[in-house]
C-alpha cells in the first residue's frame, strides 16, 4: 500500500509574494498540501534616497558591505552602475548569497547560522578600530549587527533603502480565508509577516479562527514575535529554510 502524502489536503499559508512563493508552494504540493498564497509582505524602494546617494559617492571608502536579505541586494544593486566597485561583501543567509552569485559578485563571509547574533559574533574577527562598514537595509530591520560592530570599533553606516508593507489586496483575501476557516497550517518566514497577519486578525476579531491551526516559523526572532502575540509555535527548525520548516511540520504531524 502506498503511504499517504503527509500534507494531504492540508491548506497551508504561503505568506510570500508571487515571485518568492513558487518554490514554497511547489514543496507544499509535493507533499499533498494545498498552498494558499497570501503575500503578507511586499517591498518598495525608498524614493529620492539622498542618504543612499551620499553613500554611493564614497563607496570606495568602505571596507565591507553587509547584506541581510536578497531584497537588500536587489534594491541596492539597482541603484549602482555595472562598473561600480564594491567593497568586500558579507551576507547573513544562503538566499542572499545566491542573489549575489547570480550576478557574478563574490561573497567573502557567510556565518555558520543565519541569525544576526551569530553573524555579529563570527564577523568580529574582521573588525579593527576604524573599519568602515555599510549596511543597506529595510525600514524594519534590526540594528543588532550595527551596534555590535560599533562597540568593537567599526565605523558603521546604516542606510534604509526599502520599506515593507502589507498589500491591500492581501488584507481582504486574508479576512475572507480566515472567516471561512480555510487554513490548517500557518507557516511564517519573518517577524514582519507575523505582524501583518496579526494586524488583520485583531482588526477583524478573527483570533478564534487560529485555534485549530498548526503554526510554524523560521528563526528565533519570528518565534518570539509569535509568542508575544500569545500564539503557540509547534514547529521551528534548527536550519532556517522553508524546506526545513515544511519537513519539520511533516515530522510534527507524524507525532500528533
Amino acid at each position: 500500500m502506498l503511504k499517504p502524502l503527509p500534507l494531504l489536503d492540508k491548506k497551508v499559508l504561503v505568506p510570500r509574494g508571487e515571485k518568492q512563493a513558487k518554490t514554497f508552494s511547489r514543496m507544499v504540493k509535493q507533499y499533498g498540501g494545498i498552498p494558499i498564497e497570501i503575500p503578507l509582505i511586499a517591498f518598495r524602494p525608498i524614493r529620492h534616497n539622498v542618504h543612499l546617494g551620499k553613500c554611493l559617492e564614497v563607496m570606495d571608502t568602505y571596507d565591507w558591505i553587509i547584506f541581510t536579505s536578497n531584497i537588500a541586494v536587489e534594491t541596492f544593486l539597482a541603484c549602482t552602475t555595472s562598473d561600480s566597485r564594491l567593497p568586500k561583501i558579507a551576507v547573513i543567509g544562503k538566499k542572499t548569497e545566491e542573489a549575489l552569485h547570480e550576478r557574478g559578485i563574490p561573497v567573502e563571509f557567510l556565518p555558520s547560522s543565519y541569525v544576526a547574533e551569530v553573524f555579529a559574533s563570527e564577523f568580529l574577527k574582521y573588525i579593527n578600530q576604524g573599519t568602515r562598514v555599510l549596511i543597506p537595509k529595510g525600514n524594519l530591520a534590526r540594528d543588532y549587527i550595527a551596534e555590535t560592530l560599533k562597540k568593537a570599533g567599526a565605523l558603521v553606516e546604516e542606510v534604509v533603502i526599502y520599506e515593507n508593507f502589507l498589500p491591500e489586496e492581501s488584507r481582504q483575501t486574508l479576512v475572507s480565508i480566515l472567516q471561512e476557516h480555510k487554513l490548517d497550517i500557518l507557516l511564517f518566514t519573518s517577524s514582519s509577516t507575523v505582524d501583518h497577519f496579526m494586524q488583520v486578525v485583531k482588526e477583524h476579531g478573527l483570533s478564534s479562527s487560529l485555534s485549530e491551526s498548526i503554526i510554524g516559523c523560521i528563526g528565533p526572532v519570528t518565534q518570539r514575535t509569535l509568542q508575544n502575540y500569545g500564539l503557540p509555535v509547534h514547529v521551528t527548525p534548527k536550519e532556517y529554510t522553508v524546506e526545513k520548516m515544511i519537513k519539520s511540520t511533516i515530522e510534527y504531524l507524524d507525532r500528533i
